[in-house]
């Protein structure tokens, strides 16, 4: 059986280590992370499809997959490299294990079963073009790899998905702590305002400016509170 060479990282678009991690993720972010992992998984086996259906003969089959490789490509180096501030890349431990780490066996990496599979379906692609007569070997290597790899890209999509989760219970956690904050100093408004207007009534006239200041101290306070409970009540549906 013919096995794909391995490329360097740098010749095909991808980096040769991860990036720093960033400052806590958005749920918008996390969003898009999970997206591009599942867009992975739909477009490695589109293009296996489609290079199937090139081998016979299909037209146009042969760009179908073409695209779809360059889909996976684009998504796997956002995934990786990121994209600015707006994507992080590998940014944690969890996702270093996945992508970076081999199996107690020495096995491959999620990222370099990845690589291996885009090294792999460029040579199907271009052996169909050219008519080759290893094309059919090549694609029989392709069919094979692409069950595992799609274990793989589960895997880690798993991974961006407990992450995310992860985050949004941290997030919640820290709302209700800060709506503690919130209450605990709308009770000690509310108790200053209640001290106020006694001052004020026993003040008499003097006092009655003083008076309607406190009154709307204390509608502040309870406007606060009503606040704090809907942000708690959204917070935990």
């Amino acid at each position: 059986m013919l096995h794909p060479q391995r490329a360097p990282a740098h010749l095909i678009g991808l980096p040769d280590t991860p990036p720093a991690t960033p400052a806590r993720l958005s749920g918008e972010v996390f969003g898009r992370l999970i997206n591009l992992s599942g867009r992975r998984r739909f477009t490695s086996q589109r293009l296996v499809l489609y290079a199937l259906l090139a081998a016979q003969g299909r037209e146009g089959a042969l760009q179908v997959s073409r695209d779809a490789l360059a889909a996976f490509c684009e998504a796997h180096l956002l995934l990786i490299d990121g994209q600015g501030s707006s994507l992080p890349g590998v940014f944690c431990d969890e996702l270093r294990q996945a992508y970076y780490a081999t199996g107690p066996r020495g096995g491959d990496g999620g990222h370099d079963t990845i690589q291996a599979f885009i090294v792999l379906a460029r040579r199907v692609h271009e052996a169909i073009a050219a008519g080759s007569v290893g094309a059919p070997a090549l694609l029989d290597q392709l069919v094979e790899r692409g069950t595992p790899l799609l274990a793989v890209l589960n895997q880690i999509t798993q991974v961006y998905e407990d992450l995310a989760r992860r985050q949004a219970t941290q997030a919640r956690k820290q709302l209700v702590d800060v709506m503690g904050e919130i209450e605990a100093i709308s009770m000690q408004a509310r108790i200053v305002a209640f001290n106020a207007q006694v001052v004020a009534a026993h003040a008499g006239k003097a006092g009655s400016e003083f008076s309607v200041v406190a009154g709307e101290l204390s509608r502040i306070t309870g406007r606060i509170d009503e606040l704090v409970r809907d942000a708690l009540r959204g917070s935990a549906a």
